[in-house]
């Protein structure tokens, strides 16, 4: 089945965005966005909380053919519930610091993840749950949203916007990678 949908893939201990292309009961083909050898476990998440693990089989140019370990019901790995939640986009945790300004005020938000449609921050200001802002992120543009929920000093904000996957890839890269160091 042809399918274009960001999933979270697990490799090695790190967790980070792929493009999966197409499903089927037995594998999917994916475009990862590091090197990814023939022989690698992997697991995959289209949905979080569902991973699938298996194999990677076969590489030509971008694409991995991967092998699921038994085979899936791929109807109801895709599909959205009719009575649960609406399923959230793919989540990589980060460890970063940032701005959020709010009806003019600008507050330092330290960042514990990251997808295409939002981001979970902490912040010892006191944020209204609601509220229109904008955060900044040293590398990424910067993003208007909206403050979703809140619990504690953790809140959840949902960008009005997608960030586009190559760009979100290229700076969870350069998140990995840390600081340059001097020569």
């Amino acid at each position: 089945m042809s399918l274009l949908r960001v999933g979270s893939l697990l490799v090695e201990g790190r967790r980070e965005l792929c493009l999966i292309k197409n499903i089927s009961v037995g594998g999917m083909l994916i475009r990862p966005y590091s090197h990814l050898a023939e022989g690698t476990r992997v697991s995959i998440e289209l949905r979080q909380g569902e991973p699938v693990s298996g194999t990677a089989r076969w590489t030509r140019g971008d694409n991995v053919g991967v092998e699921f370990d038994e085979p899936i019901d791929v109807i109801g790995l895709i599909s959205t519930p009719d009575n649960g939640p609406r399923p959230r986009k793919p989540r990589i945790e980060v460890s970063c610091n940032g701005w959020l300004r709010e009806d003019g005020y600008i507050h330092r938000i330290a960042v514990e993840n990251v997808s295409q449609g939002g981001l979970k921050v902490l912040s010892t200001s006191e944020l209204p749950v609601g509220a229109d802002v904008v955060v900044s992120l040293s590398g990424l543009p910067a993003s208007p949203g909206v403050i979703r929920w809140r619990s504690g000093d953790t809140y959840g904000v949902t960008f009005n916007r997608a960030l586009s996957l190559p760009e979100l890839v290229e700076w969870l890269k350069d998140q990995q990678e840390g600081p340059p160091t001097a020569v």
